[in-house]
């Protein structure tokens, strides 16, 4: 909640312009109301009425002050009290497919092709704080990382969890990938489902056809964003194993079946991207953003506390005060 001051009608403060000219209005008037007598000497006469004088002027401030106050009132000055309320609507639910086979590791993104991914799409789902995300990754077989959930700590932890390894069988599954990713989303109430699908290969595992895992995603109202990562021409990518249990790299050659993954995004109404390098990949994923927006709806509240009433009570009580001291103490010298 946020606390304002302000004026409503700040436009009468130009009538405290005329203040000065009533003040000059109002001396010349007393001097016009004081009779004058000539003698040769003054030396005769004591001042017995300096208190009396000054009071007067003081009964004239008075006045003045109620008249500043009473502008001030038509000002109408008041505090606002101001609250938000945000209201979203059914969010959307995204199932990310990530392939973590070994040629990820390939170092034509920095510093290598999952690294990077990892990076924006942690980006990403940051930036998604209404929606609920899931994870996928596979190779040459897929399971499931993280269901769909709206807790984006779980969510990124395992995200950063992400790394090649040889408990999942080697080659690239899409079809097992996307497939999986469908399995956890046919089920949603969201009024919006995506998979991302991200690979840096070709189909040559699994024993689930691509282009039958995205009919089955057409079939549930999922709409499927291709990713196909890598360079163009020769990476720098594992080749082999050393003794010591580390990849050997090479340049190979990127083949990535960019006709397959264009045939996927169409057959869902989704759209198919290519990541040559980490700038492009962080391009894509905000693409990606703008396209599959959450609508929210913003509701503003709003008390006011008026100012105006201790202020007219000054004035009135001045004025009462002026009158009051003008019926009887002064009224001999008024």
């Amino acid at each position: 909640m946020t606390r304002t001051f302000e004026f409503v009608h700040p436009e009468f403060f130009w009538i405290l312009l005329i203040l000065p000219v009533l003040i000059y209005w109002l001396v010349l008037k007393r001097r016009k109301q004081n009779a004058e007598l000539h003698i040769s000497s003054t030396a005769g006469f004591q001042r017995t009425n300096t208190l009396w004088g000054a009071l007067k002027w003081f009964l004239v401030a008075c006045r003045l002050a109620a008249i500043c106050l009473i502008i001030v009132a038509l000002a109408r000055p008041r505090y606002v009290d101001q609250s938000t309320r945000v209201k979203t609507s059914k969010g959307i639910d995204i199932v990310i497919a990530i392939d973590v086979s070994a040629s990820m590791l390939a170092r034509d993104l920095k510093p290598n092709r999952l690294e990077a991914l990892k990076e924006v799409a942690g980006r990403f789902i940051t930036n998604r704080p209404n929606d609920r995300v899931g994870l996928v990754e596979y190779a040459g077989e897929s399971y499931t990382k993280t269901p769909l959930t709206s807790d984006k700590t779980i969510v990124l932890s395992a995200l950063k969890s992400i790394e090649y390894n040889t408990v999942i069988e080697g080659g690239t599954a899409i079809g097992m990938g996307l497939a999986t990713a469908v399995n956890r989303l046919k089920d949603s109430r969201a009024k919006s489902k995506v998979i991302i699908l991200l690979t840096d290969g070709v189909n040559n595992s699994g024993f689930i056809d691509p282009r039958t895992a995205s009919e089955l995603a057409q079939e549930f109202g999922i709409k499927v964003y291709t990713i196909g990562l890598g360079t163009n021409g020769l990476a720098l990518s594992p080749v082999g194993m050393r003794p010591g249990g580390q990849f050997q790299y090479g340049n190979v050659q990127v083949e990535i079946d960019e006709a397959l993954l264009k045939e996927i995004a169409e057959t869902t109404s989704g759209m198919y991207f290519r990541a040559t390098s980490n700038s492009k990949l962080s391009e894509i994923y905000e693409e990606i953003n703008k396209l599959e927006r959450t609508e929210i709806e913003e509701f503003k509240y709003q008390s006011y506390e008026e100012g105006y009433r201790p202020l007219v009570l000054w004035a009135l009580g001045l004025l009462l005060f002026d009158f009051v001291m003008r019926q009887t103490w002064f009224k001999s010298f008024i």
